[in-house]
């Protein structure tokens, strides 16, 4: 039994040296693949002008557009999410999921997971 121990001790110290030489960025896709995977209820809105004109709701990930051949990021972000039409915060009856992009340069955006959703 002290031998498995020892086996699963070793193997956690090994795993905490390689993950702390990643670099930030690493980390952070790291932790993002996991959040990605695990999913959320995030809320996106987007606002011109100060003012709120678009939301989406139970969006499970935002993702970052790469380029297939240079595997440079794009200046834009996409994913699939519940249009609130009339911005009341939840999914109504009638409203349905959408694909949607938008640009970092031309957008202000605000994506967070939705508080009051019941995991």
């Amino acid at each position: 039994m002290k031998k498995n121990s020892l086996t699963l001790t070793l193997i956690l110290l090994f795993s905490l040296a390689v993950f702390s030489a990643c670099t930030q960025e690493t980390q952070n896709r790291i932790g993002r693949s996991l959040q990605n995977w695990t999913g959320v209820n995030g809320v996106l809105e987007i606002y011109s002008g100060g003012k709120l004109i678009k939301r989406f709701v139970k969006i499970d990930k935002l993702s970052t557009a790469a380029g297939t051949k240079e595997r440079v990021q794009r200046p834009y972000r996409f994913g699939y999410g519940i249009l609130d039409a009339n911005l009341n915060g939840k999914a109504d009856p009638g409203e349905n999921k959408v694909y949607f992009e938008f640009s970092d340069y031309a957008t202000n955006y605000v994506f967070f997971e939705d508080p009051k959703a019941k995991n």
